[in-house]
């Protein structure tokens, strides 16, 4: 709603955020090169799924429109269910961690606790009759099934060890009370609690990896995806909006939506007011815009990802990643010409597109509200919006916010909240909807519309001159 503030906006997509999970996560690295292609780029695609290793069972919601969408862009679902790679945030951790410390380990799984009992009932059988030095070997075990197998055996019976040997096996030994308290203490066995930590934190290790680079974060009209970061990798979403807001900067402390580029430059740049990433994108590589410019970014795909360069794959997360990365740097390209007048020195480096980009840095995109951007290293600047208008009902019994909203819709788009008990106001966006109403509405019978003025019309201000 155009009536939001970010904060308000902020703490109704935190709900969002809170119920629903990442199912793909995309990442597209430049490698800049002393020679032409000038940008290779290196696009990745990964599938998550929650970590079920030993920490509470997450919840998650699903939404029937989410699916019926990503079905239709060919999501792959058995990838995101069966080989999502894990993830959870340091206060997971820290749950997982003071289990492990405690040895209050617990299987989530209903699959791995079959796995599990079919594990114990094979080796418990097989070690009363087995002699010290002797093995055997467990097979077909998923990476989360061969660290919950060897931390159950190992707690459940002091006579054996295990060791996992690749290809989905796990080795268990029939040892000695004395060997084993040598191999428990032994700097090389890869269970130690650290090994399990780094397995069930899965993707948060990349993520964690990132927040130490300190290298620009991209996006395309990334506010929920930062509020994703944030919630699933780092700490849960916290209730302050400007609490978020510092956290966010400590975690990225350049920020670039292209949204955010894309609509400042609309006013500077003869440039289509298209919105989407692939809209965008295209028009940027069309013949219009510097189509002979010699200086212009030269953008290839890295072969471990060249099938992105031989078909679109709408809505995959790597692909819109390498869209992402290309459109900054094409957007920025665009800039640092206007800049300079089209005097740009052959081969400009990516420090001088930050410098023309600097205006926009830390500044993602807000949709229809109080701003239009949420700056994450200040203060968020108010947008200018067209006056506020107030409807009067005159003769026209119980009309609701719904029945205004339709009523002005054949003829303009307003965002409409209820005033008092015949009053209600409406916001828009543009001007000339304003102009539109005020004109078409003059002499209408039932509703009278007038700029509002807060001191004729606050509800408020009405009960005190009273």
């Amino acid at each position: 709603s155009l009536f939001d503030s970010p904060m308000e906006r902020y703490l109704k997509a935190r709900q969002s955020v809170q119920r629903f999970t990442v199912a793909q996560l995309g990442e597209s690295c430049p490698d800049t090169q002393s020679n032409l292609p000038r940008y290779v780029v290196h696009s990745y695609n990964f599938f998550l799924f929650p970590s079920t290793l030993g920490v509470t069972d997450v919840e998650f919601a699903l939404s029937a429109s989410s699916i019926q969408f990503l079905s239709h862009y060919g999501f792959d679902y058995n990838k995101f269910l069966k080989d999502g790679i894990p993830y959870m945030n340091e206060v997971q951790e820290k749950i997982l961690s003071q289990h492990l410390l405690e040895g209050s380990w617990k299987v989530r799984s209903a699959l791995n606790r079959d796995v599990l009992k079919k594990a114990i009932d094979e080796v418990t059988c097989w070690v009363a009759a087995a002699e010290e030095e002797e093995t055997m070997t467990l097979q077909d075990l998923s990476e989360c099934q061969m660290f919950e197998v060897q931390l159950v055996l190992r707690q459940a019976l002091q006579n054996v060890w295990t060791q996992p040997l690749g290809g989905r096996k796990v080795m268990v030994k029939k040892v000695s009370p004395q060997h084993r308290r040598l191999l428990e203490n032994s700097p090389y066995d890869c269970y130690q609690k650290e090994q399990i930590l780094l397995s069930a934190r899965g993707f948060t290790n990349l993520f964690q990896t990132l927040v130490k680079a300190k290298k620009p974060l991209v996006g395309h009209n990334m506010l929920m995806d930062l509020m994703h970061l944030h919630d699933k990798f780092y700490r849960p979403l916290p209730e302050s909006y400007e609490e978020f807001k510092r956290n966010i900067h400590n975690l990225f402390p350049v920020l670039i939506d292209t949204k955010a580029v894309t609509k400042s430059i609309w006013q500077k740049c003869p440039f289509p007011r298209v919105s989407s990433l692939l809209e965008v994108y295209e028009v940027l590589c069309s013949s219009s815009l510097n189509p002979t410019d010699p200086t212009c970014p030269v953008i290839a795909l890295a072969s471990d990802c060249s099938r992105y360069a031989e078909k679109k794959y709408l809505h995959e997360a790597g692909y819109d990643a390498f869209l992402c990365g290309s459109v900054l740097l094409k957007l920025a390209h665009l800039l640092l010409c206007r800049s300079t007048d089209h005097a740009v020195e052959a081969d400009p480096s990516f420090s001088q597109y930050l410098t023309v980009l600097a205006e926009h840095l830390n500044k993602v995109n807000f949709i229809r509200g109080g701003v239009s951007s949420i700056n994450f290293s200040g203060e968020d600047a108010p947008c200018r919006h067209p006056p506020v208008l107030v409807v009067h009902v005159r003769d026209w019994p119980e009309l609701n916010e719904r029945q205004i909203y339709e009523e002005f819709k054949a003829l303009c788009r307003f965002d409409v909240r209820w005033l008092s008990k015949n009053q209600f106001i409406l916001l828009s966006n543009k001007f000339k909807h304003v102009r539109l109403v005020l004109r078409d509405y003059k002499h209408h019978p039932h509703l009278r519309v007038s700029v509002y003025r807060h001191w004729r019309h606050s509800p408020r201000v009405n009960c005190l001159l009273q």
